[in-house]
């Protein structure tokens, strides 16, 4: 039996005792401080236990764990980026050829636009689909792609009418279903495979491509944030690059290129701070009760963008950014003791990075997602990018900068992060899956915005009885279905709707 003594680190996490030589004698537990916010529906009980017992169920998470995994996975660039100096720049018939898997959601389009602008430097040789096969014809047409994959097979012969009534130059290799997308992935001309396929449908994909030796451009967060404990040790035995293409975490890749080892010391992620920045604790508390359906509207309703009902709501708990947190470890190796969360509303700082002499490296620039894109892409070469399409930034238009410290209370997921973090193998999984689950029965109105972190803690607290730190990639895949399962049908009850 071990007993802690503990001491504050900083707002976010508190540590008890550091052994950096004995990593898995080490342990964190997190003080969630969510006993004011259980009293939000007040005789509400979540399949039996009562809201009031939340810090009780989250000290037995991490105190169970006994020990500190962060150490044992590796990372993808440890502590710095070393810049490759024998690559030839793009352009005048240096081409880069690329593999794109979900070429019609966000990422596809908005990579394919690129590839569209800059001809002379890209070239899309395969492409994987769902079913939206209008979108796919256009993009083969317009971009030649040796190969194609898309969802259904019973759909090929639709696909392959539609082309030739759009008079395709070449016909491509048409494909489907899983794999298909496994085939796109490691096409043999590709030097890099985008992958732009939400959840952990990307994982096996990009698990073929590292095998195949290609560089992966990461757009998938479940890549790292589940697959993390099996991708990382992968991507080091077959020496393939991870290249971010998510601000934050393109933004430290940025700044950490040129350091010399041991030159990083510390990871900061700047947020948004979502639809409740600018309201406390006790005002959203109040209107849970007074106006649950308010507060329902105000989570999905980002006060800078238009994302999506999913990832505003991420946005306004602040789990995106404990995702990227865990996604930061991975990788970069950085200690979690090491990253930090800072609210910075105008979004233009994306991360920045501390050395080890106190110096502070930010990377700037216009909410764009098009440019950590293009920068996975012609890494380690710039692109120069027309003006109208790609406004540059002015400090005089952008007006101040300002920075306050995340509220744990208000954010209590940012503290489960850090804790799923540590006890790593698939409890970072079963976060992830675990909060999309929520997210889903939230946005159905079956559960309240404050039963999300219950549910996080209540999923997380469970699955501590059947953590595997050492995952295979099915092991990976099991522990993000049985999380969703086990939220939806033993977790969620009908009372909890509002």
């Amino acid at each position: 039996r071990t007993f802690f003594k503990i001491n504050k680190v900083n707002s976010c996490h508190k540590k008890i005792f550091s052994n950096r030589e004995k990593p898995f004698q080490m342990a964190t537990i997190i003080n969630c401080r969510l006993s004011r916010q259980s009293e939000l529906s007040s005789g509400c009980k979540l399949n039996g236990t009562k809201r009031s017992s939340i810090v009780k169920h989250f000290s037995r998470l991490v105190v169970k764990a006994g020990s500190n995994n962060e150490s044992r996975y590796g990372a993808c660039w440890p502590g710095r980026v070393i810049v490759p100096t024998d690559i030839r720049k793009l352009g005048d018939g240096n081409v880069k050829k690329i593999s794109l898997l979900g070429s019609t959601g966000s990422i596809g389009t908005q990579t394919l636009d690129i590839v569209e602008e800059h001809p002379d430097k890209f070239e899309c040789v395969a492409l994987s689909a769902g079913s939206n096969l209008e979108l796919v014809a256009e993009q083969t047409v317009k971009f030649s792609p040796q190969m194609v994959s898309i969802r259904d097979s019973s759909r090929i012969a639709e696909l392959r009418e539609m082309l030739k009534a759009r008079k395709v130059d070449k016909m491509p290799e048409i494909l489907a279903g899983d794999e298909g997308i496994m085939e796109v992935a490691r096409h043999p001309d590709c030097e890099a495979t985008v992958t732009g396929i939400v959840g952990c449908a990307g994982l096996a994909p990009t698990v073929a491509a590292i095998k195949a030796g290609k560089d992966i451009c990461l757009a998938n967060k479940e890549t790292l944030i589940a697959g993390g404990p099996h991708i990382v040790p992968l991507t080091q035995e077959y020496g393939v690059k991870i290249l971010p293409a998510d601000s934050e975490h393109s933004a430290l890749f940025q700044c950490m290129q040129g350091l010399p080892e041991g030159g990083l010391r510390r990871i900061i992620l700047t947020a948004s701070g979502g639809a409740f920045r600018d309201l406390s604790l006790e005002e959203m508390l109040e209107m849970a009760k007074s106006n649950p359906a308010a507060l329902h509207a105000k989570a999905t309703t980002h006060p800078n963008w238009d994302m999506g009902a999913k990832i505003t709501c991420d946005s306004a708990t602040l789990v995106n950014k404990s995702l990227e947190v865990i996604e930061a470890h991975y990788l970069y190796g950085t200690s979690y003791d090491n990253i930090d969360v800072v609210i910075h509303p105008q979004s233009i700082i994306h991360s920045m990075v501390e050395t080890s002499d106190s110096s502070v490296l930010a990377q700037l620039g216009w909410p764009d997602m098009r440019l950590p894109i293009l920068y996975t892409l012609s890494w380690p070469d710039r692109v120069a990018c027309s003006e109208v399409t790609w406004p540059r930034l002015d400090f005089l238009k952008m007006g101040d900068l300002t920075f306050k410290e995340p509220d744990t209370k208000k954010y209590p997921s940012l503290t489960m992060g850090y804790a799923a973090g540590r006890a790593g193998g698939t409890m970072t999984g079963v976060f992830s899956a675990a909060n999309e689950q929520a997210v889903a029965m939230f946005l159905d109105k079956k559960i309240g915005y404050f039963d999300i972190f219950k549910v996080l803690e209540l999923a997380c607290a469970k699955h501590m009885d059947e953590l595997i730190l050492d995952p295979s990639l099915d092991d990976i895949v099991n522990a993000d279905l049985w999380a969703r399962r086990y939220v939806a049908e033993e977790i969620v009850t009908a009372d909890m709707a509002i």
